[in-house]
């Protein structure tokens, strides 16, 4: 065979082989350092080297580091000219099939860092080709004895040394087991009994560097985290906690000063760098305090502390610890004071409340830029089974001690053995996380880095792939299988709570254990229901029986439990989940829709549990949950619509108060449809002001047409005069809140021929139709007329003929009146009325001039005395959301000054709405970038405030709750994170100073310090 076809033939070997470099690699293979374990003349590699390298991860990587171990072992002894015995031992190794050189060449090809140690050690290779399992005693001697018996090396280095030593056997063992996802506990927990050994090391070396005498000091040190669970990863921190006690007749403050010593030196003996590098960061931050508290303490002192002050995720990281270094007796004993108050955490006053706020923490930790990388924390990630089967254990563990493990795959065991977590989901879990630990094992082993994220680069997931098992397109093979898991973890952590509750409250027959209604109930209280048997009850009802109904509500309720959860009040939108399932429960589209329509399920779910005022809607009318499957469902209607279809429902009826039911049935829906949007965040304060006043003037349009074919009709004749509603205060700004009145003022022009008499009766007489219409019970909240801005106020007539406001204002109109009058807008009735009207009120809005001195000075007067007299007994004027300082009020009197005194020179001054008045004034220069911006932020955060309040309660509220919960089910709908309802009071405080600063310096001009 010629030279070029044997190296062809070569060429083509290896990369069947699994070479990526192939001809690299027969480079490699005939250097000289690889003399005796390759033949040069074997075409074929019938040695098998060749073969044996291709089995690993790496076969380039692995053969590299071969070269490059061989030479330095052979460096070692130049001297021997058929090499040292170390090197004919290798050979020997290397030349034969067997466990030896598997292991040898699996770790050459799996860790470049691990490969980095055995060139500057080479003797170190016997390690991993020798690798036996040890028990963690064996360990722990062999470690203590290498930094206390260290020869020439110093100390840390020595640590450092033999730290790698055993790590490379470990390594070995691990990437040569036949599966290693079912190796992977045992890997888990000789990492977190190497670990333990090397703080046993770490800390004979703080006892060689302490100063002074010990002075009768007991210590021990409590591994936490993943070193307390057994479950340590390649690479990561070592959580601890540090305990001493002062020895029989020593005293307290000397020992605790000493064990801070030992507790330093640890630490500082495990991460400083030296020239053989470093171990690992000894973290303390889950000691009492966190990083403000003392290093060490007392075991009394930890007691009263958890006793007194830890939150639940304290409890929940204490699940994993036990002693891992020095006295064992004080660390046993430091399990006995606190292990009893970790079972105890679920019955603590805010358990509900922390656990929300970890699963927050859970999902917020991650940078967005990472998440669809990340193994550990992302969806579907790691700690979603860890926090999962964590929390599990808290809410059970009281009275199953058979689930008290520190180790996240026996904790799950347990789970399922006791009926808490349904077996064919653990079976799945449990190989999940297998899985996805094995991919963070092998990833971080590469450079023995702390990483949790997938690699993107072509070579390291094809050495990932290779690294379990996938030979054919190993990039995409394990980036593909990651995937699955990933999708499988998400599924199931969301149902891991709740399924099993379903088959407890359904009382299904099943090879499967079931929760016992007292767990059941234990675990819906944990997860936030303040009525746990009454939420069972209502799971009983809706998923008993073998009906298709039954059986759709059991594929559905275990994801939207989750959804109830998620929100303040979960007792509440599961009640009218059911109420509503009951009613529509026999139609055909009901539970289809909820099944097969996107997200309706979820945004049902976040509603009910979300809004009062919703769910009252909803259940008043449960059709109307078919909003939520349409794909234009949530968009609100134009007035021209709203005025169609209200007009047409009108027309069905013959009797004005079927009529007007009709259209307030039109108007329930509309209000649904705009709270929906409002609380999935699709609708902004401005959207919702804008649709609640298009659908307020359709509403008092049906209701104006419905009186006057009323009044006609009983009077057997046509009305005689024209008729205008003119919206007020909100409604004519177009800024309605769920909470506002319908404030009003009616105006009427006779026909030619009809008498002033005559006309002003008949507009009377259907202005209180209008008001009794709207003011009588009906299928939707009532909406209130109110009337009282008009001439002459309550006592004034009720309508009045534009001659007559003509007449009133020319003569006897005040201040206030003009002042109302900015926000006036016609919104039903006759339209050429309403031009002529708006003709007749611009002058005195926005008189020419502005409005002299003596006028505004009435109107600080008469704004002071609201702020005194006005604000009802027992309210608090620095949260009363209308007449507190820095409220609406505040806000808005002092545009509405600006508009009176300029808008006749400043066109975008002539609106009625708020903030575009606000935003023309600061424009105009008439209000600092600063003070509107003060005044905006308050406007908004008030008024959105005001509607939150009505959406969570189902009623309007006039000042800020005092109530935690209600503080933090209106802070969520205002997009404040969950469970801050404590710190919405100082916000909105804050907010409110800053405004009356403004409003002291522009209403009342005075110097705000």
């Amino acid at each position: 065979m010629s030279t070029s076809s044997r190296a062809t033939s070569r060429t083509g070997t290896l990369a069947r082989l699994g070479f990526a470099e192939p001809e690299r690699a027969g480079t490699l293979l005939a250097d000289p350092a690889l003399a005796g374990l390759t033949d040069p003349f074997d075409d074929v590699f019938e040695d098998g080297l060749p073969d044996a390298l291709g089995a690993v991860a790496d076969p380039d990587l692995a053969l590299l580091g071969l070269v490059r171990l061989m030479e330095a072992l052979r460096a070692t002894d130049p001297d021997h000219e058929d090499g040292s015995p170390e090197v004919r031992e290798l050979v020997a190794a290397l030349r034969h099939a067997g466990p030896g050189r598997d292991r040898l060449l699996a770790l050459l090809g799996a860790s470049s860092a691990l490969v980095d140690h055995v060139v500057s050690h080479p003797g170190d290779w016997t390690y991993a080709a020798h690798a036996r399992r040890r028990g963690p005693h064996e360990r722990r001697a062999a470690m203590v004895a290498a930094v206390t018996d260290r020869g020439a090396r110093t100390a840390y280095d020595a640590l450092r040394v033999a730290y790698r030593r055993e790590l490379l056997g470990i390594a070995a063992l691990d990437l040569t087991a036949d599966d290693p996802v079912v190796e992977l506990p045992f890997t888990a927990q000789a990492l977190a009994d190497l670990a333990a050994a090397s703080l046993e090391a770490a800390l004979a070396i703080a006892r060689e560097e302490a100063d002074g005498e010990d002075p009768g000091c007991r210590f021990a040190v409590i591994g936490m985290g993943k070193a307390g669970g057994r479950e340590l990863n390649y690479v990561s921190d070592v959580d601890v906690i540090f305990v001493a006690e002062p020895a029989e007749g020593a005293d307290e403050d000397a020992a605790l000063a000493y064990a801070t010593q030992l507790a330093t030196g640890l630490m500082r003996a495990c991460s400083a760098s030296t020239p053989e590098g470093t171990l690992w960061p000894v973290d303390a931050a889950l000691r009492p305090e966190g990083k403000q508290g003392p290093l060490v303490r007392t075991v009394a002192s930890h007691r009263h502390y958890y006793e007194r002050w830890a939150k639940t995720w304290e409890f929940q990281a204490l699940l994993k610890a036990r002693p891992v270094a020095g006295d064992p007796a004080l660390g046993q004993a430091y399990l006995d004071a606190v292990q009893p108050l970790v079972w105890q955490a679920a019955s603590r006053e805010h358990f509900v409340e922390d656990v929300q706020a970890m699963r927050r923490r859970v999902e917020d930790h991650v940078p967005s830029a990472e998440a669809p990388r990340q193994l550990k924390l992302g969806p579907g990630g790691l700690r979603d089974v860890e926090f999962s089967v964590q929390l599990l254990q808290l809410v059970h563990g009281r009275a199953d001690e058979t689930l008290r493990s520190g180790t996240t795959l026996e904790a799950l065991a347990a789970l399922s053995r006791g009926g808490y977590v349904g077996r064919d989901d653990a079976a799945v879990l449990d190989e999940s996380y297998r899985l996805l630990r094995t991919l963070e094992h092998r990833i971080q082993l590469f450079r023995l880095r702390r990483t949790h994220l997938m690699p993107t680069a072509e070579p390291d997931l094809r050495r990932l792939g290779r690294a379990i098992g996938h030979r054919r397109d190993p990039a995409k093979s394990v980036v593909a299988q990651w995937q699955q898991q990933a999708r499988e973890v998400r599924r199931l952590h969301e149902r891991l709570f709740y399924r099993p509750l379903l088959t407890a409250a359904a009382k299904l027959s099943s090879d499967d254990s079931r929760l016992t209604p007292e767990a059941a109930v234990e675990r819906l209280g944990a997860l936030g229901f303040r009525d746990p048997a009454g939420a069972l009850r209502h799971l009983e009802a809706l998923t008993t029986g073998v009906s298709r109904r039954a059986a759709i509500q059991r594929t559905l309720l275990p994801v939207m439990l989750q959804w109830f959860a998620d929100e303040a009040d979960p007792d509440a939108g599961l009640l009218s989940f059911r109420r509503i399932s009951e009613s529509l429960g026999t139609t055909h589209w009901y539970l289809k829709m909820l099944r097969d329509e996107g997200s309706a399920a979820e945004r049902l779910a976040h509603v009910l549990a979300r809004s009062r005022f919703a769910a009252d809607l909803l259940t008043r009318a449960p059709e109307s949950v078919a909003i939520l499957g349409d794909a234009g469902g949530l968009t609100p209607r134009s007035r021209e619509a709203l005025l169609t279809t209200m007009g047409a429902a009108v027309k069905r009826h013959t009797t004005p108060e079927d009529a007007m039911n009709a259209a307030r049935v039109v108007r329930r829906q509309e209000l649904f449809r705009i709270a929906v949007a409002d609380l999935t965040g699709q609708l902004d304060l401005a959207g919702v002001g804008r649709a609640l006043t298009d659908l307020t003037a359709a509403v008092l349009q049906a209701a104006l047409d419905v009186a006057t074919a009323r009044v006609e009709g009983d009077r057997g004749r046509p009305l005689g005069t024209r008729l205008l509603v003119v919206g007020m205060g909100r409604l004519g700004g177009g800024e309605m809140g769920y909470g506002s009145d319908a404030d009003v003022m009616f105006v009427h022009e006779p026909e030619p021929g009809v008498g002033e008499e005559e006309a002003q009766s008949a507009a009377v007489a259907v202005v209180q139709e209008v008001r009794r219409l709207l003011g009588a019970a009906g299928p939707d909240p009532q909406l209130v007329v109110d009337a009282d801005l008009r001439p002459e106020g309550k006592a004034g007539p009720l309508a009045r003929s534009l001659s007559s406001y003509r007449a009133y204002y020319e003569r006897w109109s005040l201040t206030w009146e003009r002042q109302a009058l900015l926000r006036a807008a016609p919104v039903a009735g006759d339209v050429a009325l309403g031009e002529e009207f708006v003709a007749l009120i611009d002058p005195l809005r926005r008189p020419e001039g502005g409005i002299p001195d003596p006028a505004v000075r009435e109107i600080r007067t008469l704004k002071a005395r609201m702020e005194s007299e006005r604000l009802p007994r027992g309210g608090d004027p620095r949260t009363h959301f209308k007449l507190g300082l820095g409220g609406l009020s505040d806000v808005e009197w002092t545009v509405q000054l600006l508009q009176l005194q300029h808008a006749y020179q400043v066109p975008g001054l002539r609106t009625t709405g708020t903030l575009e008045a606000l935003a023309a004034a600061e424009e105009a220069g008439l209000l600092s970038a600063e003070d509107a911006e003060a005044l905006r932020r308050a406007w908004t955060f008030t008024s959105a405030l005001r509607n939150a309040a009505v959406l969570w309660r189902g009623r309007p509220v006039d000042s800020l709750p005092s109530d935690l919960r209600d503080a933090d089910g209106i802070g969520r709908i205002v997009g404040r994170r969950a469970a801050t309802g404590h710190e919405l009071a100082e916000a909105y405080r804050r907010t409110a100073r800053r405004a009356r600063k403004a409003v002291v310096a522009h209403f009342y001009e005075s110097d705000p310090a």
